[in-house]
């Protein structure tokens, strides 16, 4: 996992330990390199979060990696090319850009609590949850993208999980969401290279 210093880090690696699996926390080039999976935490600000990973030379990093890559919340979101939150130039490995939601009537901005996520396709990451309740806390999104595989509805559609080659994301905690996100994770660490 690589040390991003998300506030999600350690229920994360909670996640990990209860499905068997222990993760290592590391900002070491060699050791992200070398790991059979790479998950990229992150809740946050991604101005912080993208001057965090560049002082460690991780923005370089990151978008070269060949093996199954997991990007979860402010992870999923650094991955796109560009966020509204601090005008920030992101990783850049998926299509697209990161906006502020908008608050709606009864639907107030952090979006906050359990939601469904509507898959557009088959996606090896969905087998077994499609349709099932995440848990969400993000304030920003992506409202589209062409690597968008599944979305959520509040106060309009957004992208909740995206692929493209062997980068993966959501925009929910599957380290929160019960076992439906228990499944998710090992769906992921069941990915082939």
């Amino acid at each position: 996992m690589i040390d991003s210093g998300g506030a999600n880090i350690g229920s994360v690696m909670f996640a990990l330990e209860r499905l068997g699996v222990t993760g290592e926390l590391t900002r070491d080039h060699g050791r992200i390199r070398s790991a059979s999976r790479v998950i990229l935490p992150g809740v946050g600000a991604a101005a912080d979060a993208m001057t965090r990973l560049r002082e460690y030379e991780l923005g370089e990093l990151i978008p070269t990696l060949t093996q199954p890559v997991l990007g979860i919340c402010l992870g999923m979101q650094l991955l796109f090319e560009h966020s509204d939150e601090g005008d920030s130039v992101c990783l850049g490995v998926l299509p697209g850009k990161v906006e502020r939601m908008s608050a709606a009537e009864n639907l107030p901005v952090p979006h906050m609590g359990w939601n469904t996520v509507e898959s557009l396709g088959e996606t090896p990451l969905l087998a077994g949850v499609e349709g099932q309740h995440f848990y969400f806390v993000h304030g920003y999104a992506v409202k589209s993208s062409e690597c968008s595989t599944a979305t959520t509805e509040y106060g309009g559609r957004f992208v909740s999980v995206a692929s493209r080659d062997n980068f993966f994301a959501t925009q929910f905690h599957p380290e929160r969401s019960g076992a439906a996100g228990a499944r998710l994770i090992a769906n992921f660490l069941g990915m082939n290279q």
